[in-house]
Parts: structure tokens; C-alpha cells; sequence
């Protein structure tokens, strides 16, 4: 296949299938429905003592969304990958309505990694992650699952296990058990989040047409991090952002200004 559009891509996310191509230069791409699955238990997300140490400690300058385009071609610019030129048109055509983001890290102004993927329902699809200082994608990965739980999303989706997923708490599952939370992630997405971006790829429809989530959760946010942090920052907290991260995914007692934590973690 060498066309591929917005609608077609968020289809195959919906499906549970997802497009590779075999080099950077292939122009064309295939279809991928492994059959396990890698996936990060947003509630058990493993986070070291050293790792909690780098988040904490601000070295990173975190942001959302600052740089997709950087970081799609960062994480293409290896020796293999399977971003062609197919693959990155519609993932921006994703980005540009809403339903792709990243996650990056800056150090002295400089990016040095990131992370990027698709956002549907309660599902965030983790496509790719490059690190071009040490921690820098782990300290990505850990803002992202804080925001995801934050956000009431109930899926992160990682395709392949490697061992770098391994030692963040990541585990497999198998294609009918991967299914069936997809299946879930997507039927119990209330209206708000994601109601106009997927107005704007139409022909996948994935949210119930008002109100809260047959969940009982509220509906997905993918900004709700954003507004904790500005609470916080008018509040008056003091030091790195990154300490709120550590005590959002310690499951530490946390109490702020808009919400609280037991609230965040309702999933």
C-alpha cells in the first residue's frame, strides 16, 4: 500500500493493527496485527529509585507538543526504521487535528528526546522514542503515563516488548486479551477531549454522542497534566514540575490546588 491517509491510519489504530514500512526510503507501508501485545498497566508503571531521582530533579525541561515534527524525525533517523514518508504524512495529518502528540525533553534549550504517538478514546498508541541523552525517554515515558492517568485514559498500547519496556513495568498480552481492552478503551470514552478532532477525521467513530463515560470515569483529557501544573504554579509550588510527577506515579499523598490525587488515579 503506498497511500495513506488521517482516516485510514485512525481506522487501523481502532482495529488494532497498525502500519510499518521497511525502511526509511520503502514507499510503501503494511499492515501489523501482532499476536501479543505489549502494553503498560497505566497503574503499575515501574518507576526506579533512579529514575524517580531524574524526574524529580528538573533536569529535563518537559513539554507537550512543542516539537512533533522534531521528534517523528528523531525517532526516524536510525539505521532501521519503519517511518517512511507515508507513515509520517499521516501521522502529522493526525497531529494536526488532534489525535497525535509528543511528549519532549529539552536540556539547555537543546532536544534531546522525546517520544510521540496516537491518541483515540481512552487509548494512547505509543509509536516510537528516542533518547539522546541518558533518561531522557524513560523521563518522557514517565510525564506520559502521568498525564494518561491523570487524563482517566485507561490503555497504553507499546506494539513490541523490548527490554527497555520490560523494566518499566510493561507486559504482554494476548491478541484477543489486547481486544478486548482496546475494545473498552474506546466504548467507554465519554464526549469531551476528543469530540472535535474526531469530527474533523471522520468516519471513525469511537465516542458516545454526549455526557459522561458509560464508565463512570469522566472523559478522557490528554491536557488535564497541563491544567494541574498551572494550578500549582499559581498556587505557589515551588521547584521542578517533576516532583508533582513522582508523587503522581509514587501514589503518594498529594493534595493541590484544583484537584487531588486519589482523584487523578481513579482508574
Amino acid at each position: 500500500m503506498t497511500g495513506l491517509d488521517p482516516r485510514m491510519l485512525l481506522r487501523g489504530y481502532a482495529a488494532g493493527i497498525f502500519p510499518m514500512a521497511d525502511s526509511r526510503e520503502a514507499g510503501d507501508i503494511f499492515w501489523v496485527e501482532p499476536r501479543s501485545r505489549a502494553i503498560i498497566p497505566l497503574e503499575s508503571f515501574h518507576m526506579s529509585r533512579s529514575l524517580a531521582k531524574r524526574v524529580r530533579s528538573g533536569r529535563f525541561t518537559v513539554t507537550r507538543d512543542r516539537a512533533f515534527h522534531e521528534v517523528l524525525l528523531a525517532c526516524a533517523d536510525r539505521e532501521e526504521t519503519w517511518i517512511n514518508a507515508v507513515i509520517e504524512r499521516a501521522t502529522l495529518g493526525l497531529h494536526a487535528v488532534g489525535h497525535a502528540h509528543s511528549i519532549e525533553c529539552w536540556h539547555d534549550g537543546e532536544l534531546v528526546g522525546g517520544l510521540y504517538g496516537v491518541k483515540l478514546g481512552r487509548a494512547f498508541f505509543g509509536e516510537s522514542m528516542f533518547s539522546r541523552m541518558a533518561d531522557a525517554s524513560k523521563v518522557a515515558l514517565a510525564w506520559l503515563v502521568a498525564r494518561l492517568r491523570i487524563g482517566h485514559f485507561t490503555l497504553l498500547d507499546c506494539q513490541f516488548m523490548t527490554g527497555h519496556l520490560s523494566s518499566l513495568g510493561a507486559t504482554t498480552v494476548s491478541r484477543d486479551n489486547y481486544a478486548g481492552l482496546l475494545g473498552g478503551a474506546l466504548s467507554s470514552a465519554g464526549s469531551s477531549g476528543s469530540a472535535g478532532a474526531g469530527a474533523a477525521v471522520s468516519g471513525v467513530a469511537v465516542l458516545p454522542a454526549s455526557g459522561e463515560a458509560e464508565s463512570g470515569l469522566p472523559a478522557p483529557d490528554f491536557e488535564a497534566l497541563d491544567r494541574l501544573l498551572e494550578a500549582e504554579v499559581a498556587a505557589g509550588a515551588s521547584g521542578p514540575a517533576g516532583q508533582l510527577i513522582a508523587q503522581l506515579l509514587g501514589h503518594t499523598s498529594y493534595t493541590g490546588s484544583s484537584t487531588t490525587l486519589s482523584e487523578g488515579l481513579s482508574l
